[in-house]
């Protein structure tokens, strides 16, 4: 799985590490983050791959014939494969992950990447789709957060990698600006008193974390239009 991340031939990384998931035991943490790595860059190129299409059929919404005839067949492909990753995802982390859970750590993970999934799940969804995938999300999200805010303290990566996503979905999926500024500042305030007290390694991970919540609020704040950025946005082995 290593050598294929380095390779980014992350579709062969996502068949390694989905024989880990499945081998019905708990995963180390360099197998989360790896199984993490894979499915967000196997899904990601086929998101961007989407919203290039979206725009295109945007630009020109009067335009017919053989042009708009291949943007919506290719269009359909993307959104085919990208079901089939989501679904995928979501169905190991039911079946294999969050049963064998073993620390409050993990199961914060989990649960926060079956909101993430589903959050993608609900970006190229309409109407009552969109819904439901919007509304298993936020549950998703909300259960890791009861977890987290019990268990994990201000500046834990996982616990502010949740603030950072759970933020982007208020904004992003359901149109909360509101809620997703008082999530992420709230996060935000709360860690930056503590960083100091990190050691060398989690310091790294937690203060990059707390760059994108501020890169966020800035962006938000200022209500200057883009896209915000979520944890996926990090560098591939951040944890």
């Amino acid at each position: 799985a290593r050598l294929a991340e380095q390779s980014e031939r992350y579709d062969d990384m996502v068949e390694f590490m989905r024989r880990v998931a499945t081998l019905k035991s708990d995963l180390t943490l360099e197998e989360r983050n790896l199984f993490s790595i894979a499915y967000k860059n196997s899904l990601g190129t086929r998101r961007a791959a989407w919203r290039v299409l979206w725009a295109m059929d945007a630009r020109e919404p009067q335009r017919t014939g053989p042009y708009m005839d291949c943007i919506n067949l290719y269009r359909a492909k993307v959104i085919k494969e990208m079901k089939t990753i989501c679904s995928e995802m979501l169905k190991i982390i039911e079946e294999d992950l969050l049963p064998l859970a073993s620390t409050t750590e993990s199961r914060v993970f989990y649960w926060k990447l079956k909101g993430d999934y589903l959050r993608y799940t609900a970006e190229f969804h309409q109407a009552d789709a969109h819904t439901a995938a919007a509304e298993s999300a936020h549950d998703a999200y909300k259960t890791a957060s009861e977890i987290a805010l019990n268990h994990l303290t201000a500046t834990h990566p996982v616990r502010l990698g949740l603030a950072l996503n759970f933020s982007v979905f208020y904004y992003e999926t359901i149109n909360a600006p509101d809620k997703a500024c008082q999530l992420a500042k709230a996060a935000f305030d709360e860690a930056i008193g503590q960083l100091e007290t990190l050691g060398e390694e989690q310091y790294k991970d937690s203060a990059m974390i707390l760059q994108l919540l501020r890169d966020n609020l800035t962006l938000w704040t200022q209500g200057v239009q883009g896209a915000a950025v979520g944890e996926e946005s990090k560098a591939a082995d951040a944890r």
